[in-house]
């Protein structure tokens, strides 16, 4: 229940989720919502986020935050702030496939991504996202998370992040291995196993989940899970407030790193 500023007066949980407004991550912020949280649906483009937190219900608050602009990640975290006072659940969804042409199939994408003629403004584009912008939330988020008494950061990975799986001569995935997208994941896995380390000794538990070859706008669609499915692993995650941390798991179970 929230009293009239948007704040919760019982011991409801809040968390925040970037890139919320579509695809796995709408879909986290809606199970979180059917689980009683207060959820901050974060979205870029604000108008996004007021559509996709509407047909959330009244628990869904938009929130406008755009990874990549610390002055947006800096007035979210004050927002929470001032109307939740703490953070219990962070969940780093926002992500880019590519900083190219939209609507090019995964085969053009991953063509454009190999590391023989990758383009290093691309690199940087969608790792500024990717890696740089998780770090940037992370950082900014933690004085809330430090609020909780069941602190949570989960980190969307993917599959193809997984250096061991990825180098197994049987991977059917190695050649949808670049640089841009996959790499960026990779740093993702290592960024999120230093932050686990350095906060364990916190109680603030932090892990890495992949929704597993879901069809999202990120993939133009050409995903073989349905949203329902590949999401399924990250919401589980997202709710497991006594759970592990450090882990890389899939819809399969534990993944290596």
């Amino acid at each position: 229940m929230e009293n009239q500023n948007g704040s919760s007066n019982n011991n409801q949980l809040i968390a925040l989720v970037t890139g919320a407004n579509q695809g796995v991550g709408n879909q986290i912020a809606k199970e979180l919502v059917a689980n009683g949280y207060i959820v901050y649906v974060g979205s870029g483009n604000l108008a996004n986020g007021e559509k996709a937190a509407t047909e959330l219900g009244a628990n869904a608050h938009a929130i406008q935050i755009d990874v990549t602009q610390q002055a947006t990640i800096n007035a979210a975290v004050e927002r929470i702030e001032n109307e939740q006072g703490r953070l219990d659940l962070l969940v780093n969804n926002a992500g880019i496939a590519h900083a190219g042409k939209p609507g090019r199939t995964v085969e053009e994408v991953m063509e454009s991504g190999r590391a023989v003629n990758v383009s290093l403004d691309e690199v940087r584009t969608v790792w500024e996202t990717n890696v740089f912008g998780v770090i940037a939330v992370t950082q900014a988020a933690l004085p809330l998370l430090r609020k909780s008494s069941a602190a949570r950061i989960v980190n969307v990975s993917s599959g193809l992040g997984s250096l061991t799986w990825i180098s197994d001569p049987e991977c059917w995935a190695r050649p949808h291995f670049g640089i841009v997208y996959a790499a960026s994941k990779t740093a993702l896995n290592a960024v999120t196993l230093a932050f686990a380390l350095e906060l364990e000794k916190e109680n603030i538990k932090v892990n890495a989940t992949s929704p597993g070859y879901t069809a999202t706008a990120l993939n133009n669609f050409q995903g073989t899970d349905t949203l329902e499915f590949g999401s399924r692993e990250p919401v589980r995650v997202s709710l497991e407030t006594d759970g592990p941390t450090g882990g890389f798991t899939g819809p399969d179970g534990v993944l290596p790193w």
